[in-house]
C-alpha cells in the first residue's frame, strides 16, 4: 500500500479564500493525500488555519513550509505576483507543485518557471481544473467517438461576478494589468482552455475586448478608479479539426446571473455543457446534455465532492496518480506556456484588429 503524499498549502486562511473553499477539502477528502502544513502570512493566521483544518504544522514563513522535509507536494494559492519566487523555491527544494493559474505574471515568467520544473524532473500541475471535470471529459469522449458526427459549430457563454463595478481590497491588485490578473487572463483563459479540452486546438482566432465598467470603486473604503483593463471579451476561432467556435466571456454579472453554456452542434446531434458559479464555471459542477437529455456521468472518487471542490480535487487526484506511477498526464507548466501564449495573442488581436494564426497554442 502506497503511503499518503503529504501536502503543504501556501495561502490557506481559516477566514476566507479559494484555498479554504476548494484546496483544503479536496486534500482532506481524497485518498492517498494528507494535509501536513499550512502557511498564511503570519504565525497567528497560520496557527488558526492549522487548527481549523487539522494540519500538523503551521508556518509564518512560506519558505519554512517549502523546506519541511516531510512535505511531498507544495500547493501555491496566493496572488499571481508572488508565484515566481515560491515556485522557484519549491523546485529548488525538490517538491512537486500544484500552482494556481496563471503560473506567471507574463509569458516570460511562465517560461522561466516551466523550464526550471522540467530541468528538475518534478511533477507539476497548473490550476486549470475544469480539464479534470468528469462531465467535460465525457463530452470530449462523445465527440471523439463520433456520437454527434462532424462538429459544425460551438458556442460558449461564460460569466462571473468578478471584474464588475466594485473590486474589494484583497483583489485591488487585479486592476493593474502588470500583475497578470484580468478578466481575459483569468475567466477568459479558463473558458478558452475548456473549449480546447473538448474540441481540440484552434487554427486561427480573433478577439474583441471592451471595458463595460470603466468607472469603478476599489478597496476599503471604496475609492473611485478608472479601469484600464477589459472586463468583457468576444472570441471567434476556426477549429483545427472541423467547425468554428464563438466565445463570450463577461465579468461583473449579478451573483444569481452567472450562467455557463457550451453548446456543440454536429452533423448528427448536439452536446451541451451547462453550469455557472459566482467565481466562474471553473469553480462549480457541470451538467452534460446529449440531444436534449441530461446524461449520467460516473464521477468516481470525485462523486462525493462539494460543487466548489470537485474540479480542484480532480487536479489533486491526477497529480497524486502521476507521482505514484511516474506518468505525466495532468496539465502542467508546459501547457501553461501554450495557453499563456494563446491568451497573449488574443489580446494582440483585440488591440490590433487582426486575426492571429496558431503559434504553439494548446492542441488539446
Amino acid at each position: 500500500m502506497q503511503r499518503r503524499l503529504q501536502v503543504g498549502i501556501i495561502g490557506a486562511s481559516a477566514d476566507r479564500g479559494w484555498a479554504r473553499d476548494s484546496h483544503i477539502p479536496a486534500v482532506q477528502k481524497l485518498q492517498g493525500l494528507e494535509l501536513r502544513a499550512v502557511a498564511s502570512g503570519s504565525q497567528a493566521k497560520s496557527d488558526a488555519a492549522a487548527q481549523a483544518f487539522g494540519a500538523r504544522a503551521a508556518y509564518a514563513d512560506s519558505g519554512e513550509l517549502i523546506h519541511d522535509p516531510g512535505i511531498d507536494i507544495v500547493s501555491i494559492c496566493v496572488k499571481v505576483p508572488d508565484h515566481r519566487d515560491l515556485v522557484l523555491s519549491a523546485i529548488k527544494a525538490g517538491k512537486h507543485i500544484y500552482c494556481e493559474w496563471p503560473l506567471g505574471k507574463n509569458l516570460g515568467e511562465t517560461e522561466e518557471l516551466a523550464a526550471a520544473a522540467t530541468a528538475a524532473g518534478l511533477h507539476v500541475a497548473i490550476g486549470l481544473q475544469t480539464r479534470c471535470n468528469p462531465e467535460l471529459r465525457q463530452a470530449r469522449s462523445l465527440l471523439e467517438s463520433g456520437t454527434i458526427g462532424t462538429v459544425l459549430s460551438a458556442r460558449v457563454i461564460s460569466s462571473t461576478i468578478a471584474f464588475g463595478k466594485t473590486t474589494g481590497a484583497p483583489m485591488a491588485f487585479s486592476e493593474d494589468p502588470a500583475n497578470g490578473v484580468t478578466l481575459v487572463t483569468i475567466q477568459g483563459a479558463h473558458t478558452v482552455d475548456a473549449a480546447i479540452a473538448v474540441l481540440g486546438g484552434l487554427d486561427c482566432a480573433s478577439a474583441l475586448t471592451s471595458t463595460q465598467y470603466p468607472h469603478i470603486e476599489v478597496g476599503d473604503p471604496p475609492t473611485p478608479y478608472q479601469r484600464i483593463t477589459p472586463d468583457h471579451i468576444l472570441v471567434q476561432a476556426q477549429l483545427k479539426k472541423a467547425g468554428v467556435l464563438a466565445i463570450e466571456v463577461a465579468g461583473g454579472r449579478p451573483a444569481d446571473q452567472v450562467p455557463f453554456s457550451f453548446q456543440i452542434t454536429g452533423t448528427n446531434g448536439e452536446v451541451e455543457l451547462r453550469g455557472g458559479a459566482i467565481r466562474g464555471f471553473q469553480s462549480g459542477t457541470l451538467q452534460l446534455i446529449l440531444n436534449g437529455e441530461q446524461q449520467t456521468v460516473d464521477e468516481g472518487e470525485l462523486s462525493s465532492m462539494p460543487d466548489i471542490v470537485l474540479n480542484v480535487a480532480g487536479v489533486y487526484a491526477g497529480l497524486r496518480d502521476d507521482i505514484n506511477s511516474g506518468t505525466y498526464n495532468i496539465p502542467d507548466f508546459q501547457h501553461a506556456i501554450r495557453l499563456h501564449r494563446l491568451i497573449d495573442d488574443l489580446s494582440l488581436s483585440a488591440t490590433g484588429g487582426v486575426r492571429k494564426s496558431a503559434n504553439d497554442w494548446p492542441v488539446r
